[in-house]
């Protein structure tokens, strides 16, 4: 199915999702609160895992909210023409998703008390993830071959959402402000706890350690796997189809060396590195 994206200031949005109104009132018009916590990423990067890290925290380790509710009535999408319209009666403290790049994000943020946890992950591994969801999601045109997607994205076709080298760019000069929080795939791989303690420190949550061990338990992939209300399969498959490809594939950090061949890693690291050269940030995967 080919869905003739649209742009909106240059970014590619799906029309079986989005709509430019929409896009405009969320960029100029929409009310951020000084209490809303944004869950922010580029696509394929860790959005679901965090929602449920973040659902986890706000119900202090009670699963009964991430077992009934789906995640995307949990922590809408602020972006899409159907959560747009379910924030507007949304729960305080409002937990909020986000594909947009900086340059599209609602204009009152930058003045409010509002925090933004933004997470990257390696793109060679958003790569390979975004290939298989671009197999089974219908907002996605068809990717073709792998080695035809990676051609793509090295020559700077148009993506949805945009470019991952001008995304992770952009949010990254937020770095220093007192509420933002950037994160890594990586290092939540790594130690999922240290992730959970610094995610309550920044929101000023405090748990006890048997509730932090809670929510880390209930964010494991497996469990989440297995969670009807994380992993999408309730979706009708003209939306999602996990016949093709399932929505939570691995959950894994390396599995772009089953994909890469070595002159496809190196043209990667020479593009990556020409694209990234001026930013001011070193990041696990280099």
């Amino acid at each position: 199915m080919e869905n003739a994206y649209f742009k909106y200031k240059d970014v590619c949005f799906c029309p079986v999702s989005h709509k430019k109104e929409d896009l405009m009132h969320v960029e100029n018009e929409f009310q951020v609160l000084d209490d809303d916590v944004f869950n922010v990423t580029y696509p394929k990067s860790g959005t679901v895992w965090m929602i449920e890290i973040l659902s986890l925290i706000h119900s202090k380790g009670d699963q009964t909210l991430v077992k009934s509710i789906p995640n995307w009535d949990r922590a809408p999408w602020i972006e899409t023409t159907e959560s747009l319209a379910k924030l507007k009666s949304h729960p305080r403290p409002r937990l909020i998703t986000s594909h947009l790049p900086v340059q599209l994000f609602p204009k009152s943020f930058f003045s409010s008390k509002a925090k933004v946890i933004y997470t990257a992950r390696n793109p060679k591994d958003m790569l390979v993830s975004l290939y298989y969801f671009a197999k089974m999601a219908s907002m996605y045109d068809d990717p073709g071959s792998f080695e035809q997607f990676l051609d793509r994205f090295l020559n700077g076709a148009d993506f949805l959402y945009g470019s991952w080298l001008d995304h992770v760019k952009g949010w990254m000069k937020l770095k220093d402000k007192p509420n933002f929080l950037f994160l890594t795939y990586e290092e939540l791989q790594q130690d999922l706890r240290a992730g959970v303690v610094k995610v309550c420190k920044f929101l000023g949550k405090e748990l006890d350690e048997k509730t932090i061990d809670l929510v880390v338990e209930n964010a494991l992939f497996r469990n989440m796997k297995d969670n009807k209300m994380a992993n999408f399969s309730t979706l009708p498959p003209g939306l999602m189809d996990q016949e093709k490809s399932k929505f939570m594939r691995k959950g894994i950090t390396g599995d772009w060396k089953n994909h890469f061949t070595v002159a496809q890693s190196e043209n990667f690291d020479q593009v990556y590195q020409e694209k990234m050269k001026d930013l001011a940030a070193v990041f696990p995967w280099e």
